[in-house]
């Protein structure tokens, strides 16, 4: 059974950093892109990030760029991304989603398949 499985997500203060990462099981991840979405309450699903299957292309939303950071370890199958600076407004459930043999968007209706999330709170 192919799945994505998120982890690392918490709470934390504003200003401060969580890792996630998104582990593939039943599958080699290094075949796919993979995207970061997020979801607030009340709010539609937005791509947060994502990187190609080589990870020599990232991208990101505005509203990280210079805060998270995208990359790859396909040798331990698995995709990380790292928050830093974290603000009140990246509260969401975080999701990663794989793309086979894409280049990687951050439109969720190019993926193929999704993890289950991992909440990530930011708040003093």
């Amino acid at each position: 059974q192919l799945q994505l499985v998120e982890s690392g997500g918490g709470l934390v203060q504003p200003g401060g950093s969580l890792r996630l990462d998104c582990a593939a099981s039943g599958f080699t991840l290094e075949y796919y892109a993979i995207g970061w979405f997020r979801q607030a309450p009340g709010k539609e699903r937005e791509g947060v990030s994502c990187i190609n299957m080589s990870g020599r292309n990232t991208n990101y939303a505005d509203s990280v760029k210079g805060r998270f950071t995208i990359s790859r370890d396909n040798a331990k199958n698995m995709v990380i991304l790292q928050m830093n600076n974290l603000k009140p407004e990246d509260t969401a459930v975080y999701y990663c989603a794989a793309m086979a043999y894409g280049v990687g968007t951050l439109s969720s209706d190019d993926y193929d398949f999704w993890g289950q999330g991992t909440q990530v709170t930011v708040s003093s």
